[in-house]
């Protein structure tokens, strides 16, 4: 899948030094339900992202070639699916997660066919939650203190969207018929 800036591509064993460059660093980490990763537990995360179910995606910049991050897409139960993304800090705030994970909302409703996408997230987090209501999800989820991670109750969102309602922010309803 391409972009304006992006190309998003299997993820493969060959992204483990460009995985372990983001996964273990503190700021990366900060609102996820792990804690920075050595190169072993990285290799150990990527193997599963490889050869698991769902779409496990690489994020790569088409100005630089640099690979930034990743996004996936997981299914679940009732024709559903959770995406997830994380981004090498260094790239926050260019609007290169929202891109992508927009490419993979539509994607995940254009070729996989799934009913319902959500997006669950650390309440804390106000880059994801701006991030997932500008692609215009909603909020259908506050869980309170609902999960022991890094030492303390956290609260959580649950954001989704129908296949049949989504039209993702900033782009017109022809924009579903570049996958279908």
């Amino acid at each position: 899948m391409q972009t304006e800036r992006l190309l998003l591509r299997p993820l493969t064993r060959d992204d483990l030094d460009a995985c372990a460059a983001y996964t273990s660093l503190e700021a990366t980490t900060t609102y996820l339900r792990w804690e920075p990763r050595s190169r072993a537990e990285t290799a150990m995360w990527l193997e599963r992202a490889v050869t698991g179910a769902g779409d496990n995606l690489a994020v790569i910049r088409t100005d630089t070639g640099e690979f930034i991050g990743d996004v996936g897409l997981w299914p679940g139960e009732h024709n559903s699916a959770e995406v997830g993304y994380v981004l090498h800090p260094d790239h926050y705030g260019n609007g290169f997660a929202t891109e992508a994970v927009r490419e993979l909302i539509l994607f995940g409703f254009a070729d996989r066919g799934y009913h319902r996408i959500l997006a669950r997230l650390d309440a804390r987090n106000h880059r994801s939650r701006r991030l997932v209501e500008r692609l215009g999800m909603r909020r259908e989820a506050h869980f309170l203190r609902n999960e022991f991670v890094k030492g303390e109750w956290t609260d959580e969102y649950v954001y989704a969207t129908l296949a049949e309602e989504w039209v993702p922010a900033g782009s017109s309803p022809s924009a579903r018929s570049r996958h279908g």
